[in-house]
């Protein structure tokens, strides 16, 4: 059986200070990519600038744009004239007053190939989503995978990836890969050994996605630290450790916690249906008796 591999890349970066500053980043670490043979690329979550939502304001909106919009150009531009597979990961305004986190793709060309709308939304201290952020439209285009050259890609992001069932839809719908733009860090109030859970638990849970559903899991985090605004919590310092996990949850590649870094991975699609044919966990679910999953709570 021939094998078919992959070559793909993480760009796991810091807040530049500016939208222009982050972009010239990504345009580098694009071209990075690209020289290495690199074919889809994957952005961390909402990396036009700082992560935002640490603070609830009206005025954080103005960051939003539409989708096509003067970053789609940007990004598409350079994904046609590198002919990489990239995915973005922008504040989406889609009207007045209805705001999305959203990942783009582009499959080697300026035109928009697909997206996605996050879909689980936090609110919780440093992570005030809900205040800015409307959940996907279930059925437009919901857990639905994005076809390109490199395969179908099952895009989430973020909060997304601690549930299950959304990985799950994504590999019932067709995905050949999971990917996660991810902003996630530790509050530095935290000691130590609560930390080192937290991060752990992240890993955890998206290694397990990897191995319910045979499938290849990638994730870009951004990294270093960023102020809380208001002042009234000590800020976010986001943890890097962006990682490609191969459908038995091995890890392929992983980066450092403290540094901006593209991490660049070959991957082994060929590999999911041997995984599956060994482990048949999508033959062997009991879909006759998992009605309760759509109750919020089985009282």
């Amino acid at each position: 059986m021939t094998r078919k591999l992959l070559k793909a890349a993480l760009l796991q970066e810091t807040h530049r200070g500016s939208r222009d500053a982050n972009l010239d980043a990504i345009e580098a670490g694009l071209r990075e990519a690209a020289s290495a043979g690199v074919e889809l690329v994957l952005l961390q979550e909402l990396h036009n600038g700082p992560y935002f939502c640490q603070h609830e304001s009206v005025n954080e909106f103005d960051q939003a744009e539409s989708i096509p919009g003067p970053s789609t150009a940007r990004i598409g531009k350079l994904a046609e004239e590198l002919k990489l597979v990239v995915v973005a990961s922008l504040f989406e305004k889609r009207a007045a007053g209805l705001y999305h986190n959203t990942a783009v793709v582009f499959d080697r060309s300026a035109a928009i190939a697909g997206k996605y709308r996050k879909m689980h939304i936090p609110d919780d201290p440093a992570f005030y989503e809900k205040f800015y952020f409307t959940p996907g439209d279930a059925g437009a285009p919901g857990f639905t995978p994005v076809a390109t050259s490199v395969g179908k890609l099952g895009l989430l992001v973020c909060w997304d990836q601690w549930y299950p069932e959304a990985a799950r839809l994504m590999a019932l719908a067709g995905a050949e890969l999971l990917l996660y733009p991810t902003a996630i860090g530790w509050n530095p109030a935290d000691d130590t050994a609560e930390q080192t859970r937290q991060r752990d638990a992240w890993i955890t849970i998206q290694r397990a996605h990897a191995v319910a559903n045979g499938l290849p899991v990638l994730v870009a985090n951004r990294t270093g630290f960023e102020p809380d605004p208001t002042r009234q919590t000590e800020g976010s310092q986001f943890w890097g450790s962006s990682f490609v996990a191969g459908p038995q949850g091995e890890f392929l590649a992983q980066a450092g916690t403290d540094k901006a870094e593209t991490l660049v991975v070959d991957v082994d699609l060929e590999r999911s249906e041997n995984v599956r044919r060994w482990w048949p966990f999508l033959r062997d679910r009991r879909i006759d008796a998992y009605e309760d999953l759509t109750r919020r709570f089985r009282d």
